[in-house]
């Protein structure tokens, strides 16, 4: 376990399911490649009284064949014949387990567990069986799934309206790394990048495990990147089109949608998405949103007005954003193409994007900053106009004490410098959301940038609040 980086309250409830004095159904989703397998390995040290991961894209008689294969291999057992359908390979599991020596609880682990339910088979009934005849009669049975499929792993399997209905007693959502974790990851691996560096290479690759774990401490992080991404034999390279397959039926459905997230920086609402994807408005869009989100591609920003049809669905996958910013299309295949991007406007102005991004993901330690981690808030997006002006927000925090923060954030290689036509767009925003919300919150102009705003006439008398990159890390 002294290998497992962060993951602090995912410890604590592996923990407490180890120690409870009933059987546990613990199910494990969250996105492809965000480290569910390598967590529970690590933490049960790689010692599980059965485990086994399904197949991709397999039949249900090559299913079969590889449980009955692992079974055997674990229990030293020779069957027969072939387990004929699911009923009689969980039976077969029940018996090896109690043949089990009895030293705590039972630990099994089925891996990528949505794989194993393919069409027309008796899976859900199998495990249903051996969850609800066999193991809910014991104390001492502790059943971890896994599974990178959210979707599935939230509508067949926790949410189940079948046998299995209530029937899982925990649930751990893994999330992407912190950039407190992303560090401490990199430190691990003697990658020691300062602050800055570190945003830059989180702007591209999130808080993913996988994804870090190939970062090279020789290399820049510009040259991390070029090597990951942009030559022929980059591990990232191809990633977008195995990272969707892989995990969605008509994943088309899916990468239509993202892209036309990804032509927008500030996000799109449902009416807009329906537009940009050519999807018709239905139960099948709302379910492609859910799984999205439930997968960890992309997140929904309630609206200030708090109206359902003006939510705010932005795409807060890392890599994907700048699959479809720099990839896509061969747009940049040129040798060395990410190295001759270093301080080209194109590449500062997809970091600008970037690190709002960086900011929404991290509103926790924002508030900390800000003193007000205790203060009840809605954090949300905002876009109106007058008459006669436009404005746009990607950050309010909406708090509970009668003040709002109207976030600006800013990514800057030194301090950022208010002048004074961009002290006037200020003051416009703040005037226009004024007027729009009709808000008798006292509204506090709150910027977050990597080194501090430099402090000048303009600075003095319209920042409330700064928060700096160095926060963000805590």
């Amino acid at each position: 376990m002294s290998n497992i980086i962060g993951r602090k309250q995912e410890i604590e409830l592996l923990n407490k399911i180890q120690e409870s004095s009933k059987s546990e159904f613990l199910a494990v989703y969250g996105r492809r490649r965000v480290g569910k397998t390598f967590l529970i390995r690590e933490f049960f040290d790689y010692t599980f009284d059965f485990q086994i991961s399904g197949l991709a894209q397999a039949s249900t008689s090559q299913q079969l064949f590889n449980f009955d294969a692992a079974l055997q291999r674990q229990s030293s057992q020779n069957f027969s014949e072939p387990s004929k359908n699911w009923l009689i390979a969980f039976q077969r599991l029940i018996d090896f387990l109690e043949r089990r020596p009895q030293n705590g609880k039972l630990v099994i682990f089925f891996d990528e567990l949505a794989w194993f339910d393919t069409p027309g088979s008796d899976f859900m009934m199998g495990l249903e069986h051996f969850w609800n005849s066999w193991a809910t009669n014991r104390k001492d049975v502790l059943l971890v799934v896994c599974g990178s499929a959210a979707s599935w792993m939230i509508n067949v399997l926790i949410n189940n309206t079948g046998g299995l209905h209530n029937r899982i007693t925990r649930k751990m959502k893994l999330t992407p790394f912190t950039l407190n974790e992303t560090k401490a990851l990199l430190a691990s691996k003697n990658c020691l990048f300062e602050h800055y560096q570190i945003i830059q290479l989180y702007m591209v690759l999130g808080g993913i495990p996988y994804y870090l774990d190939a970062v090279q401490p020789d290399l820049s992080v510009p040259q991390n990147i070029q090597s990951l991404l942009f030559d022929a034999s980059g591990l990232l390279r191809n990633e977008f089109h195995n990272l969707y397959r892989s995990l969605f039926r008509n994943y088309e459905i899916y990468e239509n949608v993202v892209e036309a997230l990804a032509s927008r920086n500030a996000g799109l609402q449902r009416s807009q998405i329906v537009k940009a994807a050519g999807i018709k408005s239905g139960g099948t869009l709302t379910k492609v949103l859910l799984n999205l989100e439930e997968s960890g591609f992309i997140t929904s920003y309630t609206a200030f007005d708090q109206k359902q049809k003006n939510i705010t669905y932005r795409l807060s996958d890392f890599y994907t954003a700048f699959y479809f910013r720099f990839l896509h299309a061969g747009k940049y295949r040129d040798e060395n193409a990410w190295l001759n991007l270093i301080d080209h406007p194109v590449q500062r102005t997809w970091q600008g994007y970037a690190f709002e991004q960086v900011c929404l993901n991290h509103t926790a330690q924002i508030k900390a900053a800000l003193g007000i981690s205790g203060v009840q808030s809605n954090n949300a997006s905002w876009r109106g106009a007058t008459e006669t002006k436009r404005a746009q927000v990607d950050l309010l925090i909406d708090r509970r004490d009668q003040v709002i923060n109207l976030c600006e954030c800013k990514f800057s290689l030194s301090d950022f410098i208010i002048d004074k036509d961009y002290a006037e767009k200020l003051r416009s925003k703040i005037s226009v959301f004024k007027t729009v919300t009709k808000t008798r919150k006292s509204v506090f102009l709150t910027f977050i940038t990597t080194y501090g705003v430099e402090k000048n006439a303009y600075s003095n008398m319209l920042v409330r609040n700064e928060v700096t990159m160095e926060e963000l890390f805590l």
